[in-house]
């Protein structure tokens, strides 16, 4: 099966969903036959994703970029987050990320326009992509980039908080998750299976 028809989806918002969401899209073109491809730009090999990934490869396959590091903006994180994460957090200045971090998201990029002009899946997810952006690891033009470059017979799908105002524009369907409460509040972790 091949889409006739492919489109640019976004999920963006503070609520909880965005990933899952794409990864039920996801899970359901695998079921009628179609190939996905995943790339996640601020995500570790610790989520359970990848363990069900490896069992439905190659017709779903996710690809993490970089190290198994939380990338985060001085400020964002408080003193007692940042010992509980002493070396697994990146953190850097607001504009300033380290030259390591800016060239895993720039293999990401490269990996997603691969995919797209070699159409490598059907539907393409590029998971936390607009925050990629927002942190500015990756520009607003390549990110836009890849919808010009998108065969019309795939579906693509960017994920993340802060959505900037083109991708908006350029995109199909554009779904915010809002948060109206979250037990993250009362000092609940990510638990494995649910949130990670």
């Amino acid at each position: 099966m091949t889409l006739r028809k492919g489109y640019v989806q976004v999920y963006t918002g503070n609520g909880k969903g965005k990933t899952t969401a794409a990864l039920g899209l996801g899970l359901r073109a695998v079921g009628r036959g179609l190939k996905v491809l995943m790339i996640q730009f601020m995500k570790n090999r610790g989520y359970g994703e990848h363990e069900v990934a490896e069992r439905l490869a190659p017709e779903f396959c996710i690809v993490p970029v970089g190290k198994p590091y939380l990338i985060a903006k001085e400020g964002e994180l408080d003193a007692k987050t940042r010992r509980e994460l002493a070396g697994e957090v990146v953190v850097f200045p607001p504009g300033q990320p380290p030259a390591e971090v800016l060239k895993w998201v720039a293999e990401g990029i490269t990996r997603a326009e691969d995919a797209l002009t070699q159409r490598q899946a059907d539907v393409i997810i590029l998971d936390e992509i607009c925050v990629a952006a927002d942190f500015g690891l990756v520009t607003e033009a390549d990110v836009l980039r890849l919808i010009d470059i998108k065969p019309d017979d795939v579906e693509l799908v960017m994920t993340g908080r802060h959505a900037f105002d083109g991708l908006i524009e350029r995109a199909d369907l554009v779904t915010e998750m809002k948060e109206i409460k979250h037990y993250y509040t009362k000092g609940v972790t990510a638990r494995r299976g649910i949130e990670s």
